[in-house]
């Protein structure tokens, strides 16, 4: 598996889109830094776009890399090598390559403005972490999606279609909910639908992180309550990796019964 790994690694890290995407999230906290002229503003900034921008192209890198890499993963079934371990390496692979591209981008900018001298150290590498789980969530999501459906343009569109139900719509039909169910006790409710969708998760664990769980209104004493503790921290954590193992439970599965 280490050398099914290392290759899609290092091919994809030498590939021109993941130096654009690194490229991109350099001019983006450069960018930031100069707008904010200021630490804290610019991770906060960040983090509103890193929620949306990293679930988004690790979506996409996922079944891109899958539907063309598809001979090259048929001519590696033909050899004496497990499925578990073609597809295991090779998602780990992408996941890894498109997290380093990220922590690149991200980190250099903010070293060089000074953040081992700042406060926010903590806070950043906790958005990086963040924003690593999501994209070794969404990789997942891209391959089990991609896998299920021999058609590219169905693959592709299931899986967008999954990016946008938990960036957009989940938000919506939690709303509704909240506004349907008012009458009754919804702390329980509100805590287990937050868990149920790593996006949302990510950001109000980011957003207690950064100490401004005002933004999340009169639902923020109540996160605060639970997220804000040591226990609910080990939870969410513990959620957002069970979020990451299993889209990639369903991805072998499928991949051990799969006619190709």
């Amino acid at each position: 598996m280490l050398n099914i790994l290392r290759y899609s690694f290092f091919d994809l890290i030498r590939s021109r889109w993941s130096i654009f995407y690194c490229a991109f999230y350099l001019l983006l906290s450069f960018a930031l830094l100069f707008l904010n002229n200021s630490l804290p503003k610019a991770v906060i900034t960040l983090m509103n776009l890193i929620v949306i921008l990293t679930p988004l192209i690790g979506t996409i890198f996922g079944v891109m890399y899958f539907y063309n890499s598809r001979e090259f993963t048929e001519l590696l079934l033909a050899q004496p090598i497990r499925r578990r371990t073609i597809f295991l390496g090779q998602y780990l692979g992408v996941a890894g390559s498109l997290s380093l591209s990220l922590v690149l981008g991200l980190g250099i900018p903010f070293l060089l403005y000074g953040l081992f001298q700042s406060g926010e150290i903590i806070n950043f590498i906790f958005l990086l972490i963040d924003a690593a789980l999501l994209t070794f969530i969404f990789v997942a999501l891209a391959f089990t999606v991609s896998l299920y459906n021999e058609n590219r343009i169905k693959g592709f569109g299931y899986a967008i279609l999954i990016w946008l139900f938990f960036a957009v719509i989940y938000d919506g039909l939690f709303l509704v909910s909240l506004l349907v169910f008012e009458e009754y006790p919804l702390d329980t409710f509100s805590l287990v639908a937050t868990m149920l969708n790593p996006v949302d998760l990510s950001r109000i664990l980011i957003l207690l992180k950064l100490d401004i769980s005002a933004l999340l209104g009169y639902t923020g004493a109540i996160f605060q309550q639970f997220f804000g503790t040591g226990w609910g921290l080990f939870l969410s954590f513990v959620s957002l990796l069970a979020w990451v193992l299993i889209p990639a439970w369903f991805m072998l599965r499928i991949s051990l019964n799969k006619d190709f």
